[in-house]
Protein backbone atom coordinates (compact mmCIF):
# COMPACT_ATOMS: atom_id res chain seq x y z
CA UNK A 1 0.00 0.00 0.00
CA UNK A 2 1.47 3.04 -1.11
CA UNK A 3 2.95 6.25 1.66
CA UNK A 4 0.04 8.67 2.56
CA UNK A 5 1.99 11.92 2.15
CA UNK A 6 1.59 14.95 4.47
CA UNK A 7 2.70 17.15 2.08
CA UNK A 8 4.40 17.24 -1.52
CA UNK A 9 8.02 18.69 -0.96
CA UNK A 10 8.93 15.91 -2.25
CA UNK A 11 8.33 14.89 -5.53
CA UNK A 12 7.07 11.26 -5.01
CA UNK A 13 5.06 9.22 -7.80
CA UNK A 14 3.02 6.22 -6.66
CA UNK A 15 3.01 3.98 -9.14
CA UNK A 16 3.31 -0.02 -8.92
CA UNK A 17 7.11 -0.95 -8.87
CA UNK A 18 8.62 -2.34 -11.86
CA UNK A 19 10.98 -5.66 -11.08
CA UNK A 20 14.09 -3.63 -11.00
CA UNK A 21 13.13 -1.66 -8.05
CA UNK A 22 12.05 -4.95 -6.51
CA UNK A 23 15.46 -6.25 -6.62
CA UNK A 24 18.06 -6.44 -3.93
CA UNK A 25 20.02 -3.35 -5.13
CA UNK A 26 18.39 -0.21 -4.87
CA UNK A 27 19.68 2.22 -7.39
CA UNK A 28 20.13 6.13 -6.77
CA UNK A 29 21.08 8.33 -9.33
CA UNK A 30 22.55 11.50 -9.44
CA UNK A 31 21.90 13.79 -12.22
CA UNK A 32 24.77 16.73 -12.13
CA UNK A 33 25.51 19.59 -14.55
CA UNK A 34 28.68 21.97 -15.39
CA UNK A 35 29.71 24.19 -12.11
CA UNK A 36 27.79 21.76 -9.29
CA UNK A 37 28.78 22.08 -5.66
CA UNK A 38 30.59 19.31 -4.74
CA UNK A 39 29.22 19.02 -1.22
CA UNK A 40 25.63 18.22 -1.83
CA UNK A 41 25.90 15.12 -4.22
CA UNK A 42 29.10 14.04 -2.26
CA UNK A 43 27.20 14.05 0.98
CA UNK A 44 24.41 11.83 -0.83
CA UNK A 45 27.41 9.06 -2.35
CA UNK A 46 29.16 9.05 1.56
CA UNK A 47 25.82 8.21 3.02
CA UNK A 48 24.78 5.56 0.62
CA UNK A 49 28.30 3.97 0.69
CA UNK A 50 28.31 4.00 4.44
CA UNK A 51 25.06 2.32 4.53
CA UNK A 52 26.26 -0.42 2.42
CA UNK A 53 29.12 -0.64 4.30
CA UNK A 54 27.19 -1.62 7.50
CA UNK A 55 24.56 -3.22 6.19
CA UNK A 56 26.49 -6.38 7.28
CA UNK A 57 26.57 -7.89 3.61
CA UNK A 58 29.04 -10.53 3.40
CA UNK A 59 31.93 -10.56 1.01
CA UNK A 60 30.21 -11.68 -2.19
CA UNK A 61 26.87 -10.24 -1.57
CA UNK A 62 25.29 -7.64 -3.46
CA UNK A 63 25.79 -3.85 -1.47
CA UNK A 64 21.90 -2.27 -0.98
CA UNK A 65 22.53 0.69 -3.08
CA UNK A 66 23.91 1.94 -6.01
CA UNK A 67 25.18 5.20 -6.95
CA UNK A 68 25.52 6.10 -10.55
CA UNK A 69 26.24 9.48 -11.93
CA UNK A 70 24.67 11.02 -14.62
CA UNK A 71 24.93 13.98 -17.04
CA UNK A 72 23.17 14.64 -20.77
CA UNK A 73 25.95 13.79 -22.27
CA UNK A 74 27.87 11.70 -19.93
CA UNK A 75 31.72 12.16 -19.35
CA UNK A 76 33.68 14.27 -17.10
CA UNK A 77 31.37 16.90 -15.21
CA UNK A 78 33.27 19.87 -13.56
CA UNK A 79 32.10 21.08 -10.10
CA UNK A 80 32.60 24.49 -9.03
CA UNK A 81 35.49 23.69 -7.11
CA UNK A 82 37.05 22.73 -10.54
CA UNK A 83 37.31 18.80 -9.27
CA UNK A 84 35.63 16.50 -11.93
CA UNK A 85 33.31 13.72 -12.09
CA UNK A 86 32.65 10.73 -14.50
CA UNK A 87 29.49 10.48 -15.63
CA UNK A 88 26.90 8.01 -17.49
CA UNK A 89 24.92 9.41 -20.41
CA UNK A 90 21.42 9.50 -19.74
CA UNK A 91 19.91 7.11 -21.83
CA UNK A 92 17.14 4.12 -22.05
CA UNK A 93 19.49 2.14 -20.04
CA UNK A 94 18.01 3.61 -17.30
CA UNK A 95 13.97 3.44 -18.14
CA UNK A 96 13.99 1.01 -15.03
CA UNK A 97 13.98 4.48 -13.19
CA UNK A 98 15.49 4.65 -9.60
CA UNK A 99 14.85 4.19 -6.16
CA UNK A 100 15.92 7.61 -5.85
CA UNK A 101 17.04 10.05 -8.77
CA UNK A 102 18.80 13.45 -7.17
CA UNK A 103 19.20 16.40 -9.33
CA UNK A 104 21.93 18.77 -9.09
CA UNK A 105 22.43 22.32 -9.06
CA UNK A 106 25.08 24.32 -10.57
CA UNK A 107 25.24 27.06 -13.55
CA UNK A 108 24.95 24.64 -15.92
CA UNK A 109 20.98 24.08 -14.62
CA UNK A 110 19.79 26.78 -16.25
CA UNK A 111 20.76 25.92 -19.73
CA UNK A 112 19.36 22.26 -18.58
CA UNK A 113 16.24 23.79 -17.77
CA UNK A 114 15.22 24.16 -21.58
CA UNK A 115 17.38 21.26 -23.11
CA UNK A 116 13.58 19.09 -24.36
CA UNK A 117 16.04 16.17 -24.95
CA UNK A 118 16.85 15.92 -20.55
CA UNK A 119 13.23 16.62 -19.69
CA UNK A 120 11.70 14.37 -21.98
CA UNK A 121 14.17 11.49 -20.44
CA UNK A 122 13.28 12.91 -16.77
CA UNK A 123 9.19 12.55 -17.40
CA UNK A 124 9.63 9.10 -18.98
CA UNK A 125 11.57 7.46 -16.25
CA UNK A 126 9.51 9.47 -13.13
CA UNK A 127 6.85 6.71 -13.07
CA UNK A 128 9.17 3.99 -12.60
CA UNK A 129 10.89 6.29 -9.72
CA UNK A 130 10.09 6.39 -6.17
CA UNK A 131 11.01 10.17 -5.56
CA UNK A 132 13.06 12.80 -7.15
CA UNK A 133 15.11 15.40 -5.15
CA UNK A 134 16.43 18.58 -5.97
CA UNK A 135 19.48 20.15 -5.00
CA UNK A 136 19.82 24.05 -5.35
CA UNK A 137 19.59 25.33 -8.80
CA UNK A 138 18.18 21.64 -9.68
CA UNK A 139 14.60 22.77 -9.18
CA UNK A 140 14.70 24.51 -11.87
CA UNK A 141 15.39 21.75 -13.77
CA UNK A 142 12.71 19.80 -11.68
CA UNK A 143 9.76 22.52 -12.01
CA UNK A 144 10.86 22.66 -15.97
CA UNK A 145 10.07 18.80 -16.25
CA UNK A 146 6.94 18.80 -13.58
CA UNK A 147 5.80 22.30 -13.22
CA UNK A 148 2.63 21.60 -12.39
CA UNK A 149 3.93 19.22 -9.04
CA UNK A 150 6.92 20.26 -7.51
CA UNK A 151 7.63 22.28 -3.99
CA UNK A 152 10.96 22.82 -3.21
CA UNK A 153 12.14 23.53 -0.18
CA UNK A 154 15.50 24.14 1.86
CA UNK A 155 16.24 24.19 5.79
CA UNK A 156 15.05 27.55 7.62
CA UNK A 157 17.80 29.71 8.50
CA UNK A 158 18.78 33.24 9.42
CA UNK A 159 21.00 34.56 7.84
CA UNK A 160 22.17 38.16 9.14
CA UNK A 161 24.16 39.31 5.83
CA UNK A 162 24.79 38.57 2.62
CA UNK A 163 27.94 36.67 3.32
CA UNK A 164 26.69 34.64 6.23
CA UNK A 165 23.85 33.83 3.80
CA UNK A 166 26.52 31.92 1.45
CA UNK A 167 28.00 30.61 3.96
CA UNK A 168 24.96 28.72 5.16
CA UNK A 169 24.11 27.58 1.72
CA UNK A 170 26.39 25.20 1.41
CA UNK A 171 25.99 23.81 4.91
CA UNK A 172 21.88 23.99 4.17
CA UNK A 173 22.84 22.40 0.73
CA UNK A 174 25.04 19.52 3.38
CA UNK A 175 22.15 18.81 5.87
CA UNK A 176 19.35 19.14 3.30
CA UNK A 177 21.02 16.01 1.16
CA UNK A 178 21.94 13.81 4.47
CA UNK A 179 18.57 14.30 5.83
CA UNK A 180 17.42 13.61 2.61
CA UNK A 181 19.29 9.84 2.02
CA UNK A 182 19.06 8.45 5.91
CA UNK A 183 15.23 9.09 5.50
CA UNK A 184 16.00 6.64 2.64
CA UNK A 185 17.99 4.45 4.73
CA UNK A 186 15.97 4.43 7.38
CA UNK A 187 12.95 3.31 4.95
CA UNK A 188 15.08 0.35 3.09
CA UNK A 189 17.55 -1.26 6.14
CA UNK A 190 15.63 0.51 9.67
CA UNK A 191 16.66 3.34 11.73
CA UNK A 192 19.31 1.74 13.23
CA UNK A 193 21.32 1.57 10.16
CA UNK A 194 20.20 4.81 9.54
CA UNK A 195 21.62 6.20 12.76
CA UNK A 196 25.06 4.59 12.57
CA UNK A 197 25.22 6.09 8.86
CA UNK A 198 24.31 9.50 10.75
CA UNK A 199 27.16 9.00 13.59
CA UNK A 200 29.48 8.09 10.85
CA UNK A 201 28.87 11.02 8.65
CA UNK A 202 27.66 13.93 10.42
CA UNK A 203 28.31 13.17 14.24
CA UNK A 204 26.02 15.11 16.68
CA UNK A 205 23.50 14.77 14.26
CA UNK A 206 21.67 11.30 14.09
CA UNK A 207 19.37 11.36 17.60
CA UNK A 208 17.80 14.99 16.27
CA UNK A 209 17.34 13.26 12.48
CA UNK A 210 16.89 9.53 12.91
CA UNK A 211 15.45 9.10 16.41
CA UNK A 212 15.07 5.45 17.43
CA UNK A 213 11.60 3.81 18.39
CA UNK A 214 10.59 3.11 21.89
CA UNK A 215 11.29 -0.48 22.66
CA UNK A 216 9.12 -2.71 24.83
CA UNK A 217 6.52 -0.32 25.89
CA UNK A 218 8.99 2.17 27.57
CA UNK A 219 7.35 5.25 26.38
CA UNK A 220 3.63 5.40 26.83
CA UNK A 221 1.01 6.08 23.80
CA UNK A 222 0.77 9.43 24.28
CA UNK A 223 5.08 10.10 25.25
CA UNK A 224 5.45 8.27 21.57
CA UNK A 225 3.05 10.68 19.99
CA UNK A 226 4.45 13.75 21.11
CA UNK A 227 7.88 12.17 20.14
CA UNK A 228 6.55 11.96 16.52
CA UNK A 229 5.16 15.72 16.95
CA UNK A 230 8.82 16.77 17.78
CA UNK A 231 10.32 14.95 15.34
CA UNK A 232 8.07 16.57 12.60
CA UNK A 233 8.71 19.86 13.95
CA UNK A 234 12.32 19.22 13.73
CA UNK A 235 12.18 17.74 10.02
CA UNK A 236 9.43 20.29 9.11
CA UNK A 237 11.36 21.75 6.10
CA UNK A 238 11.41 18.12 4.32
CA UNK A 239 8.99 15.70 3.00
CA UNK A 240 7.31 14.02 5.66
CA UNK A 241 4.70 10.51 4.96
CA UNK A 242 2.35 9.43 7.40
CA UNK A 243 5.18 5.98 7.45
CA UNK A 244 7.89 8.13 8.47
CA UNK A 245 5.82 9.93 11.52
CA UNK A 246 4.25 6.83 12.10
CA UNK A 247 7.90 4.98 12.43
CA UNK A 248 9.03 7.15 14.73
CA UNK A 249 6.25 6.60 17.17
CA UNK A 250 6.83 2.76 16.60
CA UNK A 251 3.38 2.22 15.38
CA UNK A 252 0.79 1.56 11.87
CA UNK A 253 -0.07 4.78 9.88
CA UNK A 254 -4.17 3.72 10.95
CA UNK A 255 -3.00 3.66 14.43
CA UNK A 256 -0.72 6.89 14.44
CA UNK A 257 -3.32 8.80 12.37
CA UNK A 258 -5.98 8.04 15.19
CA UNK A 259 -4.22 8.37 18.26
CA UNK A 260 -2.60 11.73 16.75
CA UNK A 261 -5.59 12.96 16.20
CA UNK A 262 -7.09 12.09 19.92
CA UNK A 263 -3.57 13.22 21.63
CA UNK A 264 -2.59 16.79 20.07
CA UNK A 265 -6.48 17.45 18.92
CA UNK A 266 -5.37 17.81 15.20
CA UNK A 267 -4.85 15.74 12.57
CA UNK A 268 -0.61 14.78 11.58
CA UNK A 269 -1.23 17.10 8.51
CA UNK A 270 -2.48 20.31 9.95
CA UNK A 271 -0.21 19.97 12.70
CA UNK A 272 2.49 19.91 10.07
CA UNK A 273 0.89 23.23 8.69
CA UNK A 274 1.06 24.63 11.62
CA UNK A 275 4.59 24.27 12.15
CA UNK A 276 5.45 25.69 9.15
CA UNK A 277 3.11 28.37 9.42
CA UNK A 278 4.77 29.68 12.07
CA UNK A 279 8.39 29.35 10.91
CA UNK A 280 6.97 31.30 7.69
CA UNK A 281 5.95 34.19 10.41
CA UNK A 282 9.45 34.04 12.34
CA UNK A 283 11.30 34.92 8.47
CA UNK A 284 8.53 37.39 8.18
CA UNK A 285 9.57 39.21 11.31
CA UNK A 286 13.06 38.52 11.74
CA UNK A 287 14.17 38.70 8.13
CA UNK A 288 14.35 40.99 4.83
CA UNK A 289 14.22 37.47 2.91
CA UNK A 290 11.39 38.01 -0.51
CA UNK A 291 8.31 35.68 0.40
CA UNK A 292 9.10 33.51 -2.10
CA UNK A 293 12.34 32.54 -0.60
CA UNK A 294 10.82 32.32 2.86
CA UNK A 295 7.99 29.92 1.52
CA UNK A 296 10.63 27.39 0.21
CA UNK A 297 12.99 27.69 3.91
CA UNK A 298 9.31 27.49 5.83
CA UNK A 299 8.61 24.18 3.61
CA UNK A 300 5.12 25.77 1.76
CA UNK A 301 6.84 25.52 -1.26
CA UNK A 302 6.26 28.65 -3.07
CA UNK A 303 5.18 32.46 -2.65
CA UNK A 304 1.92 31.56 -4.52
CA UNK A 305 1.21 29.23 -1.91
CA UNK A 306 2.40 30.62 0.86
CA UNK A 307 0.20 33.55 0.38
CA UNK A 308 -2.62 31.27 -0.30
CA UNK A 309 -2.16 29.72 3.13
CA UNK A 310 -1.95 32.99 4.87
CA UNK A 311 -5.04 34.93 3.26
CA UNK A 312 -6.76 31.49 4.54
CA UNK A 313 -5.91 30.79 8.07
CA UNK A 314 -4.64 34.22 8.67
CA UNK A 315 -6.93 36.37 6.48
CA UNK A 316 -3.82 38.59 5.71
CA UNK A 317 -1.22 38.15 3.19
CA UNK A 318 2.45 37.54 4.68
CA UNK A 319 3.62 40.98 3.09
CA UNK A 320 0.68 42.61 5.38
CA UNK A 321 1.42 40.20 8.33
CA UNK A 322 5.64 41.14 8.12
CA UNK A 323 4.40 45.29 8.20
CA UNK A 324 1.80 44.72 10.51
CA UNK A 325 3.87 42.65 13.32
CA UNK A 326 6.89 45.53 12.76
CA UNK A 327 4.92 48.58 13.03
CA UNK A 328 3.36 46.88 16.72
CA UNK A 329 6.54 45.62 17.59
CA UNK A 330 7.58 49.43 17.45
CA UNK A 331 4.82 50.68 19.67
Amino acid sequence: MPHTHLDTARITWLHTPTLNMLSAKRRIGVLLFDGFWLLGPGTVVEMFQTANELSGSRAGDEQPYEVQFLSIDGGSIASSSSARIWTDRIDTRFGGGFDVLYIAGGYGAHAAARDERLLGWLRSVRSRTRAVEAICEGRLVLEAACPTTLDSLQVSRYPSSVANEVALSAADERNDCARSALMVIKRDLGAEIARSVADRVMPGMAATWVPLPAEGGTLSVAEKIRAAAHWMEVNSDRSISVADAAQVAAMSERNFLRRFKHEMRVTPSDYLLQVRLRVACNFLTETELPVDKIARRSGTGNGDRLAKIFRKHMAQSPTEYRARSRQAAQT
